[in-house]
């Protein structure tokens, strides 16, 4: 019953790594761009939770505005990021370390802000969230409210976030610009909007993700988006990053793999596992689990 338990704890960890993932994944596979300030979106996604939330309380409704204000600010962080860092250095065909570095310093740059903004400092603060209730599936075997909100909440967002790619018009294209971008710009798509979109889309799972991280772990820092971030690419590049399903899949290996660790030898030892494992697939299938191989003519 014990690995019952820490099973379904990871898989809630998981289900957050794996919202914050799919935006890596959809940017990379879009745009062919690591954005490293993604886990920074996660921050003011969960800032943004966290000023709403002393505001309306941590009633129902209230936890319904805190969501949807964080995913349509981060959306909206995330479209003038994409606007004012990374479409210049597209429109000048700049190299792709350029993309790397542009976006280590956003990073850095909203950090850093947040840092020195008053009514945010650099000080941990307590995140509001409904008090923890715990439910005894069997015996040994407890799930919190909140665990249930997050594996729910991050499944219902997973599986329309599927049907937007695979079932609209937005979607088609963009599948057909991650497929072949100027193919796709000659049919009349503008790969420029749909790279914004995508921003937008990403944007909006990781504040939601945020949300469901800082009600999981209730304290907001302006770094807490570092490591989360860090996770989430690490799930991505796991499962195949430019791949919904590997983003998906990874996340939660990810998740189950840090609790067990965590619970069974270390916690010390939980970073350390989550980036071996990492290695030893990278090394097995260079392209993650669910990567496919390309060729490329020259």
């Amino acid at each position: 019953m014990i690995v019952l338990q820490q099973l379904m704890n990871g898989i809630s960890l998981g289900s957050i790594y794996a919202l914050i993932a799919l935006g890596f994944s959809m940017v990379y596979g879009i745009a062919k761009l690591l954005n490293f300030a993604h886990g920074d979106v996660l921050m003011i996604g969960s800032y943004t939770a966290f000023f709403v939330l002393a505001v309306t309380g941590t009633d129902i409704q209230g936890m319904i505005v805190a969501f949807v204000a964080s995913m349509i600010i981060c959306a909206i962080f995330a479209l003038l990021i994409e606007r004012f860092a990374y479409r210049p250095l597209r429109d000048r065909g700049s190299p792709r370390l350029n993309y790397l570095i542009t976006a280590i310093a956003v990073s850095i740059i909203l950090q850093n802000t947040a840092r020195i903004l008053p009514f945010i400092g650099p000080n941990p603060q307590r995140f509001p969230h409904p008090p923890i209730m715990s439910i005894q599936i069997v015996e040994g075997l407890q799930v919190s409210n909140i665990q249930i909100i997050v594996i729910a909440l991050s499944a219902l967002l997973m599986i329309v976030l599927t049907y937007i790619i695979n079932y609209t018009k937005r979607g088609k294209a963009m599948q057909a610009v991650s497929f072949d971008a100027q193919a796709a710009s000659l049919m009349g798509i503008s790969s420029g909007r749909i790279i914004a979109f995508t921003f937008a889309l990403g944007a909006v799972m990781a504040g939601a993700g945020g949300v469901l991280f800082a009600s999981a772990y209730p304290q907001v820092t302006p770094t807490m988006g570092m490591m989360p971030g860090l996770k989430a690419f690490v799930a991505a590049v796991l499962g195949g990053i430019g791949s919904v399903p590997g983003a998906m899949l990874g996340g939660y290996m990810l998740g189950i793999a840090e609790i067990l660790t965590a619970g069974f030898i270390s916690s010390q030892f939980a970073d350390a596992i989550s980036f071996s494992i990492l290695i030893i697939v990278l090394l097995i299938r260079p392209t993650g689990i669910l990567g496919k191989n390309y060729r490329v003519k020259v």
